[in-house]
């Protein structure tokens, strides 16, 4: 297991993308801190099943960011991962969404970044990789804060890869299409009012419609990409932005 002795943390790991995660890089050996809201029973349920610590904190405030960071203790890889999303024209989007989304997506990733590179450069080996989306490449109306935040990580992952490339530290993005996760399945009734569309229509017309695999994306070939990225192989792959989308970027 290449990544004994190597802490992992991943922001958002409860449940869908980030679960997936942990998931995969356990199984390659690495110590595993989770965050993210849930039951606590099924928390605690994951916590031993990957002999992992959990760590709460709201990642929408510096101060909750900090603290996760502290409870994390040293890592040696970041996965950024924690997302929202609100879909509403934007003239009626509520200006709290917005402050969230791009806290949450965005904002929160700068501050975990900052916090983590300094033990990276001191052991001169560091892997930092932020969930971004295919929304990060192109735009889709009614998700003006998300598609803000997501291009802004974008541009947030390559200017710290050209900072931290001469210490063995590599950041890159992954940029999914549609998972079925959580978030996914809980936009659809917004989309629906937002478009005046049916439930089938919206998964159908507006969620696969430009996915050519007509499928949506597994958690876990999202997953299969970040353990790919902290490999030593992956030394040279730093400031990218990997799609995971069904082909929906490539026109």
């Amino acid at each position: 297991m290449f990544l004994n002795g190597k802490r992992a943390l991943v922001t958002g790991s409860t449940s869908g993308i980030g679960l997936a995660m942990a998931r995969a890089l356990r199984a390659e050996g690495a110590e595993v801190v989770l965050n993210g809201f849930g039951d606590e029973r099924e928390i605690a349920a994951l916590r031993e099943e990957l002999g992992a610590l959990h760590v709460n904190a709201d990642l929408t405030t510096r101060a909750g960011c900090e603290e996760l960071m502290a409870g994390a203790g040293a890592v040696d890889i970041l996965v950024n991962n924690a997302g929202m999303q609100h879909v509403s024209p934007i003239e009626d989007f509520p200006v709290e969404k917005w402050d969230s989304i791009v806290a949450l997506n965005l904002t929160a990733a700068f501050h975990t970044t900052r916090l983590a590179v300094p033990h990276m450069k001191q052991r001169g080996w560091g892997r930092i990789i932020n969930t971004a989306s295919a929304h990060s490449k192109v735009a889709s109306p009614f998700k003006s804060a998300y598609n803000a935040a997501k291009h802004g990580l974008d541009g947030l992952t390559k200017t710290v890869a050209l900072e931290v490339a001469p210490h063995g530290i590599t950041a890159n993005c992954i940029s999914p299409g549609y998972v079925w996760t959580p978030l996914v399945e809980n936009q659809i009734p917004d989309t629906m009012e937002a478009r005046g569309l049916t439930r089938k229509e919206v998964i159908n017309d507006v969620l696969l419609v430009k996915q050519a695999t007509k499928k949506f994306v597994q958690p876990t070939e999202v997953a299969a990409v970040a353990v790919f990225l902290c490999r030593d192989e992956a030394q040279n792959v730093t400031g990218a932005n990997w799609s995971v989308d069904g082909g929906w970027t490539t026109e």
